[in-house]
């Protein structure tokens, strides 16, 4: 039996983590610790047995190693952190503070009850990172890899880095069993409304505009966000101490495609289901009209990448993971997972609004 520590446990891919291991480890321990930002909602979690919710910031050292003493933590899961690239560029301090000071605090505190206190027990960090800390692929270039060189180019990915070069630290100075993986951009249910799938899905539904930055060429990889959830299981499970992993799902699209894709998966529901037009009277779709009608080109942000994509290598060969979501089937069911949980993103939407 283990005991999880799950830092931003009440926020997208947190509580579909806590879930998904709820679900396959009903007799562990889990605490979860989120600062219930903007992005993270109590709710996340609800229905869920067995569960502590504490509210904290994860840059309090005092609530961090206590939480690891007093709940015998053997296992911390670090989700925690600012993921919004357009927020990082407009207002980069919250990201240094959180992802790069957040993630020290814990270390320092894992540091202290399960190498100082502890002498040394069975313990895991695990820290969940992304693939834009590598940087930008050109349209020929291969994927990343684990040991691709560090290259972020937004105030988020650099944020994120210096995170990762703190856990590698932490296991090679002080000899913390730590583990990493890098995923591409996830999606699924529970997403908040400032990502690219449920933002365009909410406003297609209410018939509000898609924007596309650019030309729509910018090339993203895609991952649900249960693959992910299996994928960190292996790491815990069966991963090598001090590595790093990529967790991929092997489809690129560029974003253009993703919403057209979107769009498609959009007007197949409303037709299967009529019901949907007096639900949603002002989406094209409630009247037989193409929803990718809504897509319309914005001017580029700063820093752009063109392109990421995921070498999966090392975690397919050692571990076997594979992921097992589509991404047309899984957009299928994202969609579905939205349209019967309404007053769930009429709430998150309503914090997007006044974030």
């Amino acid at each position: 039996m283990a005991e999880l520590l799950v830092t931003g446990g009440a926020g997208f891919i947190g509580s579909n983590f806590v879930r998904y291991w709820r679900e396959r480890y009903p007799s562990d321990g889990i605490v979860v610790l989120d600062s219930l930002s903007y992005a993270g909602d109590r709710a996340n979690l609800d229905g869920l047995a067995a569960i502590e919710f504490v509210q904290g910031d994860i840059r309090d050292f005092e609530l961090a190693r206590t939480l690891l003493e007093r709940h015998r933590i053997d296992t911390l899961v670090h989700f925690a952190a600012e993921s919004h690239v357009d927020r990082s560029i407009h207002g980069p301090d919250a990201f240094i503070e959180t992802n790069v000071v957040g993630t020290h605090t814990l270390l320092k505190a894992a540091k202290a009850v399960w190498l100082e206190a502890g002498r040394g027990r069975a313990h895991r960090f695990h820290h969940v990172s992304t693939d834009e800390v590598f940087g930008s692929l050109g349209p020929d270039d291969p994927p990343f890899c684990e040991t691709t060189p560090y290259a972020p180019n937004s105030p988020y990915s650099a944020s994120k880095a210096g995170s990762d070069h703190l856990v590698r630290a932490y296991h090679r100075t002080f000899g913390l069993n730590v583990t990493t993986t890098n995923c591409p951009n996830n999606y699924g249910p529970r997403q908040f409304p400032e990502k690219l799938i449920p933002l365009c899905l909410i406003n297609a539904l209410l018939g509000k505009t898609l924007p596309v930055y650019g030309d729509g060429g910018n090339v993203r990889e895609w991952l649900h966000v249960e693959d992910h959830c299996r994928g960190i299981e292996l790491v815990l499970k069966k991963g090598r101490i001090g590595e790093c992993y990529n967790v991929g799902g092997g489809e690129e699209t560029s974003n253009l495609e993703l919403l057209e894709r979107l769009c498609a998966c959009i007007d197949a529901a409303f037709a299967r289901a009529p019901e949907l037009a007096r639900r949603f009277p002002d989406s094209p779709a409630a009247t037989r009209q193409p929803t990718r009608s809504l897509i319309r080109f914005v001017k580029d942000r700063p820093g752009h990448d063109r392109r990421y994509s995921i070498n999966a290598t090392r975690i397919t060969s050692e571990l076997a993971f594979a992921a097992s979501h589509g991404l047309t089937e899984g957009l299928e069911s994202t969609v579905a997972w939205y349209l019967a949980n309404e007053p769930w993103w009429r709430h998150a939407l309503a914090k997007t609004q006044s974030a």
